[in-house]
């Protein structure tokens, strides 16, 4: 397991730091199997697991999760709750076995992992009401933030991100504000402007920036809580939560993804 461990610091004061237990699993190892009593979560650092549930006697894949995802955080939550999955690697993968003790020490120094536990939490109870709303046949008032994600909007015929790379187009979605970011296994929830496809060393938060619209016509970035490898505007790097605006021609950076921030009609 993640154990702590005390270290002396330059002035001689001991200090904890995190010891973190690595663990290695082959293609086709099971990781856990659901019914199992919940012990430790996962942090994905290579490889790909499949997490898998049985429906009716068969079982099904739930999602596919690769670097940066995380699984198994319920046991975190509740004490000594079965697994309500099971988790197989599908390559071989290198993970980060994390355990109660370690948990607090995570998310002190990593808040992303945090919103998205609270994000995969709402989009459960989002479709628990639903479900249950459909048992009963009547509406149902359960309290919900909101965060799941409506179908998504028509995208902006003018405004659009330019992947310096390769020349990828990513049009803005036709609202307030598009979220930038890539696509979410573990929450199910998928940015308006994906970029998992131009970003193979995925150094692009799940949901790392938005971009907004305000009401003169001009546009700000908007860097997102929890974002690990920063946002940058022609070089400057922004501060989280702080509006930057982003003018027709700027360079516009998520993590390692150049991007070029254009207005109007596309040039034919």
């Amino acid at each position: 397991m993640a154990k702590f461990k005390t270290t002396s610091g330059s002035s001689g004061e001991a200090h904890d730091s995190l010891e973190p237990m690595r663990t290695r699993f082959q293609k086709g190892a099971v990781i856990f199997s659901e019914g199992d009593l919940g012990l430790a979560m996962y942090i994905v650092e290579s490889g790909e697991v499949e997490i898998r549930k049985k429906f009716g006697g068969e079982e099904g894949v739930l999602a596919v999760l690769g670097k940066g995802d995380f699984f198994g955080e319920m046991c975190m939550l509740e004490d000594e709750i079965p697994r309500s999955a099971s988790a197989v690697a599908i390559t071989d993968v290198d993970a980060i076995m994390i355990d109660q003790a370690a948990f607090t020490f995570i998310l002190e120094r990593n808040p992303e992992i945090a919103v998205r536990m609270m994000r995969k939490l709402v989009r459960r109870l989002r479709e628990t009401t639903r479900l249950l709303e459909e048992a009963v046949g009547h509406e149902v008032d359960v309290e919900s933030s909101g965060i799941t994600a409506p179908p998504p909007p028509p995208p902006d015929p003018l405004a659009r991100l330019v992947e310096l790379g390769g020349g990828t187009v990513f049009p803005l979605a036709g609202k307030k504000e598009t979220t930038v970011g890539r696509a979410d296994p573990v929450t199910g929830i998928q940015p308006e402007v994906d970029l998992t496809g131009v970003d193979p060393q995925r150094s692009v938060s799940r949901r790392h920036a938005r971009i907004r619209k305000e009401d003169d016509g001009t546009y700000v970035v908007i860097e997102d809580v929890g974002t690990m490898n920063g946002t940058f505007v022609n070089g400057v790097r922004l501060a989280t939560g702080k509006p930057h605006e982003i003018k027709p021609g700027d360079t516009v950076v998520f993590g390692t993804v150049q991007c070029r921030f254009e207005v109007g009609e596309a040039p034919s």
